[in-house]
């Protein structure tokens, strides 16, 4: 005696019927005439994000022109870092982030200084101390 088969019907799907979508009530041809633009909300959102702000997330750039970089680091820095976070109730990027714009603006106030003095040695003036004119000469 065969057994009958209960994956499928006659051994084809090609007598399956399409499937009657019936009725729903918002049929796609209904549901495109009832979209209709709010123009009060438009106008209203633009107000609150103006194209030409920096800081809009419109463009992608949320932050103007910042770019992000990756740190890797191992895994007792990573660990000292985030306890010194904690300390200070930051999150490590954050923290990380405060750190290295602090030495940023480190080395551009140390270049600036070298640079002065870089600047000052290459003049063309000449500072002689005034009490080595009035020394008597030395006798041999």
């Amino acid at each position: 005696m065969p057994l009958p088969s209960l994956s499928r019907r006659n051994g084809s799907r090609t007598n399956l019927k399409p499937v009657n979508p019936g009725r729903h009530r918002n049929s796609s041809s209904k549901e495109a005439e009832a979209v209709v633009e709010d123009t009060e909300l438009t106008s209203y959102l633009r107000a609150l994000a103006p194209d030409n702000d920096p800081e809009s997330t419109g463009t992608g750039k949320r932050f103007g022109e910042a770019q992000v970089f990756q740190l890797r680091m191992n895994l007792i820095a990573c660990e000292q870092l985030k306890d010194a976070a904690a300390e200070r109730n930051l999150s490590p990027q954050a923290l990380a982030q405060e750190w290295i714009l602090e030495r940023l603006s480190w080395e551009s106030q140390a270049n600036s200084a070298q640079q002065r003095r870089h600047e000052e040695a290459h003049t063309d003036e000449f500072r002689f101390d005034a009490g080595a004119w009035e020394q008597q000469p030395v006798p041999r």
